[in-house]
């Protein structure tokens, strides 16, 4: 793929800067190139950012809610290409990397979901031109031809359904222009190994009220991380994609959208390198020297990796109806992801340190249909209104493979002579179905000219099923014949086992013997369970205007998340239970002021949510067994304030920032009924991925030189203080598993064609080379630790080019 990339590289010239750090204004046409006039371009306010937070197009500050808007000009400049790259803009947005993209998520205000169940739910929704994405891991794609970014803290579950208990980032991507015209970017970055990056996005106008846009990406890095086993650089990827749009405008006020897109990507990412020293001296030393977050070294035979495609297909009708607007979206995806990784992070297997690999194919599709209809705005009462229906399928086949041997001293490589070795395996087949039913409505009741109620109302039904067979071969017997577990994986599971644990366990066998004894009963059918809850969740506020400068709010808010199972590999028969749905109840004020003409937007917010059935990893009694698992953990609760910022002092120069305070903690890890609270998460601990400070502050500048080039400068900084990776009960793990605080600052210089005809940009990088984890968990070879180091970590250089048409 790099010498294709190259060779788009020569052919389409060079890339953008650092333009504005703001959203689409009010009124503001969609062109593209040199149809874009840049001194009215430079001219629009902070004040006339237009969002859709609520589901109509509205000024950001008449919005009662916090929310965070990044222009994809802002995106852009800032080398943000995925939601990962976005936390470092976005104060109270956290991600949790991981080694491939579906156990990763997002956290708002210091909440969000950790699990590797097939069939838990994120608490973060992903949204992209009004889809709702159903797995958090199809949304964290390539950031490309995007009009702006939205995220909104606290729960969003009146307007846009149950997985936005901790909040909503929603996307929009660029529409057709009028002209045909569009642009060519290109770009090469090194320093932390090398990448190529090309960009195409054409308008072809197909009618007077038919419009068209087609994008397309492929980008190549070679990654940040050298596996010493194999000679090869890891944590890279291969990504190429094309997005399509379509708009008709036909008579009486109806507008057709069809936008369809495609996407592969094979990334070796990520490699989970060893950043402690390991207690066996033999592992130690066939491990690369281990430095903490400055460790870019492992040594591993297999290389852990993510495959994916994904495609989908969206037609969205929108008409007037009198003075309303209804709204109709379809959409149906799919959504492809092969994992593969090395699960022992060791290059071969020893005695005690056994030799764990993993392959994971999964195949997922989503259907959903939303309606709407929308009140204009200026009347005595507003209201939103609208139903949604999704049917989310996913299936994956999972098998593990493993090299065990005994008979000599630990760390004794495999391979020695006179050692018994046996490679068990297993495979299992499990998915999920998810179905939402949901029917909701807001309103707004404008008293006065500045006195407005809020209140809003959402029914949701909720079907939840799955399944789950697993088949392991070559395991190890007791006295009695029954198969015992080998290093990571278990016995046989099914229907059949899981029919005998209950014979079992009502003719007065102890759960855990009765647990291993029913594996003998294995039929080959599939387990299977169903759950189904119904939901109530609102909100309610009031929403005050001072002056058209100043406008205050109050809400109180009902978060919702549907219940789920913990499937996974190696489910047994004691994880069987239904995880019951998490709810959460938000308070949230705000002043949003708007000084200097229009030119300084300044929004502050405070914040208080009490979550209560927290799903996460807990440890609970199941029929007598103490077991960890996700599950309903207990309560948690954050609160804070946050600030977002931005400034046009003069046309040619933007300024964007925010900071926010967050504390999030546990209240009460519910404790198992027979009183063990072993590996309870203490009261007031930390929760994961929820530093207490955040703060971000960009700038651009454009120097008109009176001639044919103008001179960019740009640059932003973020920082974070330190935050937990894993959540655990044990203090020394969580001490051993923060992350240190950083800060990190990035710089650029452009030329720019005084009619924006081409823009050519140089970058930096991680000026300061700051190094840090992206997570550290717990379980490496000999209580070693494993750190995932990302991009951000090391500094970088780019030169990028833009030319448009």
């Amino acid at each position: 793929m790099t010498s294709r990339i190259v060779g788009q590289l020569l052919a389409g010239a060079a890339l953008f800067a650092a333009a504005p750090a703001f959203a689409q204004a009010a009124g503001d046409q969609q062109q593209s190139g040199a149809t874009t006039d840049p001194v009215e371009q430079a001219s629009t306010n902070p004040a006339d950012i237009v969002v859709t937070a609520q589901r109509r197009e509205e000024r950001l500050q008449d919005v009662p809610l916090a929310v965070t808007v990044v222009s994809g000009e802002a995106l852009a400049a800032a080398n943000v290409n995925t939601i990962e790259n976005a936390q470092y803009l976005v104060p109270t947005l956290n991600f949790r990397k991981s080694g491939t993209s579906i156990n990763q998520s997002l956290f708002l205000r210091g909440v969000g979901t950790s699990t590797f169940s097939i069939a838990g739910e994120p608490s973060v929704s992903s949204v992209v031109d009004g889809v709702v994405f159903s797995r958090a891991g199809e949304a964290f794609s390539d950031l490309v031809d995007i009009e702006r970014l939205e995220v909104l803290r606290g729960p969003q579950g009146t307007l846009f359904g149950k997985n936005a208990s901790a909040g909503v980032v929603n996307i929009t991507t660029k529409r057709p222009g009028e002209k045909f015209g569009g642009y060519v970017e290109a770009g090469y970055f090194t320093g932390n190994g090398d990448e190529y990056r090309t960009r195409v996005a054409l308008d072809v106008p197909l009618g007077p009220d038919v419009r068209s846009r087609i994008t397309g990406f492929a980008s190549d890095w070679d990654g940040n991380i050298r596996n010493t086993t194999l000679g090869l650089r890891v944590n890279g990827f291969e990504r190429w994609g094309f997005r399509g749009v379509v708009e008709a405008d036909v008579p009486n006020d109806v507008r057709f959208t069809l936008i369809g897109d495609y996407r592969e990507a094979n990334d070796d990412c990520c490699g989970e390198l060893i950043g402690t020293t390991p207690s066996n001296a033999v592992i130690a030393q066939v491990l690369p020297v281990a430095r903490g977050d400055r460790t870019r070294e492992l040594a591993q035979n297999l290389v852990t990796a993510t495959e994916e495609k994904s495609w989908g297909v969206s037609f969205q009708a929108e008409a007037s109806l009198g003075r309303n607007t209804i709204t109709s979206i379809t959409s149906y995806r799919e959504f492809d992801n092969r994992e593969i990784r090395d699960g022992d992070f060791l290059p071969r297997a020893f005695v005690g340190f056994n030799e764990l690999h993993d392959d994971g194919p999964q195949v997922s599709d989503t259907f959903t249909q939303e309606v709407r209809l929308t009140s204009p705005g200026d009347q005595f009462l507003t209201y939103t209104l609208g139903a949604f229906y999704s049917r989310a399928y996913t299936e994956r086949t999972f098998s593990r493979f493993d090299i065990v041997c005994a008979g000599g001293a630990a760390g004794t490589p495999c391979t020695a002579p006179g050692l018994t070795v046996t490679t068990p395996s297993g495979t299992a087949n499990f998915g999920s179905v998810f179905k939402n039913l949901a029917f909701y409505g807001q309103t707004e009741l404008n008293l006065t000219d500045q006195l407005r109620l809020i209140g809003g109302l959402r029914y949701t039904n909720d079907e939840l099923s799955v399944f789950h067979s697993r088949v392991a071969t070559g395991l190890a017997r007791n006295a009695a014949g029954v198969p015992q577990a080998a290093p990571g994986i278990q016995p046989n599971f099914d229907q059949g086992v899981f029919d005998r644990y209950l014979q079992l366990v009502a003719a007065g066998v102890a759960p855990g013997a009765a647990a291993g004894q029913a594996t003998v009963a294995s039929n080959g059918i599939p387990f299977r369970a169903k759950t189904t809850n119904d939901n109530w969740s609102g909100k309610a506020g009031v929403q005050y205007e001072f002056s058209p400068e100043a406008t205050a709010y109050a809400s109180w808010t009902r978060g919702y998340k549907g219940p789920a199972f913990n499937v996974f590999f190696n489910l047994n028969a004691t994880g069987t239970n239904v995880i019951e749905p998490e709810t959460a109840d938000s308070y949230e004020a705000g002043l949003k002021t708007t000084l200097f003409d229009g030119r300084l937007v300044l929004n502050v917010a405070g914040f208080y949510a009490k979550y209560k059935n927290f799903q996460a990893n807990n440890p609970d009694e199941v029929a007598g067994v103490i077991v960890t698992r996700f599950t309903n953990a207990g309560t948690i609760s954050t609160r804070g304030a946050e600030l977002d910022l931005l400034f046009r002092p003069v046309d040619d120069l933007s300024i964007s920032g925010g900071l926010a305070y967050t504390d999030a903690k546990v209240d009460r890890f519910r404790v198992p009924s027979n009183g063990n609270n072993t590996g309870v998460i203490p009261s007031g601990t930390r929760l994961a991925y929820a530093p207490e400070w955040k703060a971000s502050l960009a700038a651009d500048y454009r120097i008109r030189t009176g001639g044919g080039l103008d001179i960019g400068l740009g640059g932003d900084a973020a920082y974070q203080s330190e935050q937990l990776s894993q959540f655990d009960a044990n203090p020394a793990v969580r001490e051993a598993t923060t992350i240190e605080g950083y800060t990190l600052v990035n710089l650029a210089a452009s030329l720019i064609d005084a009619a924006d005809r081409f823009r050519l940009t140089a970058q930096v990088r991680n000026v300061f080379d700051k190094s840090f984890a992206a997570s550290i968990t717990a379980g490496g070879p000999a209580g070693g630790y494993r750190y995932i180091i990302p991009r951000e970590a090391d500094r970088y250089y780019g030169i990028t080019g833009r030319v448009n048409f």
